[in-house]
């Protein structure tokens, strides 16, 4: 082997292998890359070269030490999942491995009859180019069909493990036994083998973007399925809350109307001298108001509703609660929507809330600014970092987008705060074409 080969051989092992594996898996795993990851890998990648050309190890031997190596630093250096670890350095060889392959194939069948041709160094560097941008495009490929986030959008990944083990052993058996050498010169059979070999490879290439397409709109279906179910439950606890809503205000309006009547009752009783009778009255008309009324009131009487049943459930168990807030009326803000912000919102912090020491808090404000409002929630929480966002978030941050706002979220050591802005400017003909 000459200098040049033992460069190229060299650039490849560093820029091939080491920075696209690093690369793909950042990118898969959604793990941020440090200087150091570079260097033990590169590190690692060298001494696996070395150990293997000195003891004369078998190829598949020192690529599946490659494999773990990659698979040890993708777990305990980036702190990847076990399962995403596995498919992440699994699939990252196997696209480098098939990349290779493919410029192997043509090299195979092409470069022979340029041996001792001034031309047989520039296509070597050719070569070595379209690996890298073989390579680069199936990482790219592979990434947007697949990529793992911390939650349930990417169910049993670990099932994808079996055929990506699948299509790295048939490639890797590929390249130790086709192409262990360059034969001196190549007869039309061999190419059309070399050809049938490249065929293969190419087809083994869009089986696994087919796995991970399928894959891919099978999570789809599972989010979808979990919205519907989750928009459905919501659905129906906002029903309940609009209908208990309206019997508390038919109610007041009855006892309203009925106000009169119980003032001359009591007006009679004092006027006769019963004065024990007339307290007892009193009494029972006072319990009668207080059972209409609403724990809060906040100029509405499906969120007053729904507060007082959530701040009540938080009393139980032992959360102080605060409310201070007067929603903006009229306005285009559809009681459902209301009713998804604040059930989803106080859900999160009573969860928040049971999961964390004490104190317990939650804490409801909102003010008008300008011709938006803005509606913030505090809650203490566990201490550590922010767990990946749910279906519960998610629903908040559609409902504000439909009102042309925002929602963010924000943690400061045991204190987590919401904050979901609306536009109440809005007419009703600006939310035409907008999910309820």
């Amino acid at each position: 082997m000459d200098w040049f080969s033992l460069f190229l051989d060299a650039f490849c092992l560093l820029v091939g292998h080491g920075v696209m594996h690093l690369l793909f898996i950042s990118r898969l795993t959604g793990r941020k890359l440090r200087g150091w990851h570079f260097a033990v890998y590169f590190l690692l990648l060298g001494v696996i070269q070395l150990v293997s050309v000195r003891l004369s190890l078998d190829g598949s031997l020192s690529v599946g030490v490659g494999v773990a190596a990659l698979y040890a630093l993708s777990r305990y250096g980036m702190g990847s999942p076990r399962s995403v670890s596995w498919l992440s350095a699994v699939l990252a060889y196997y696209v480098s491995q098939l990349s290779f392959g493919i410029v192997n194939s043509v090299e195979a069948a092409v470069f022979p009859r340029f041996i001792g041709s001034p031309l047989f160094y520039p296509l070597l560097l050719a070569a070595q180019l379209l690996f890298f941008a073989l390579c680069a495009g199936c990482c790219h490929a592979v990434l947007k069909l697949l990529t793992w986030t911390e939650d349930s959008q990417t169910p049993y990944i670990g099932l994808l493990l079996f055929p990506g083990l699948f299509f790295f052993a048939a490639e890797l058996y590929i390249l130790q036994t086709a192409y262990s050498f360059f034969a001196p010169t190549v007869s039309l059979e061999e190419v059309g083998r070399h050809g049938a070999l490249l065929f293969l490879q190419v087809m083994g290439l869009a089986a696994l973007l087919c796995t991970l397409y399928a894959y891919r709109h099978l999570c789809l279906g599972f989010q979808a399925q979990a919205a519907v179910q989750s928009l459905t439950q919501a659905a129906q606890a906002q029903k309940v809350y609009v209908a208990e809503a309206r019997a508390r205000y038919e109610q007041t309006r009855s006892f309203r109307h009925d106000i009169r009547n119980h003032l001359a009752v009591l007006e009679g009783l004092l006027n006769a001298g019963k004065l024990e009778e007339g307290r007892a009255y009193l009494n029972r008309l006072d319990a009668v108001s207080g059972a209409l009324s609403a724990p809060c009131r906040t100029g509405n009487g499906v969120v007053d509703v729904l507060l007082g049943e959530k701040l009540e459930l938080a009393k139980a168990g032992g959360i102080e609660t605060e409310v201070s807030l007067v929603l903006p009326g009229p306005c285009v803000i559809d009681d459902f929507d209301l009713c998804v912000l604040f059930a989803n919102a106080l859900d999160n912090a009573v969860s928040a809330c049971r999961s964390g020491g004490e104190p317990r808090s939650i804490r409801v404000a909102g003010r008008r600014q300008g011709d938006f409002y803005m509606l913030t929630f505090e809650n203490t929480c566990p201490e550590g970092p922010l767990p990946p966002p749910g279906t519960g978030l998610s629903n908040i941050r559609a409902a504000a987008e439909k009102y042309h706002g925002a929602a963010l979220v924000e943690k400061t050591g045991r204190l987590f705060t919401l904050s979901v802005l609306l536009n109440i400017s809005l007419h009703p003909e600006d939310l035409s074409g907008q999910k309820p």
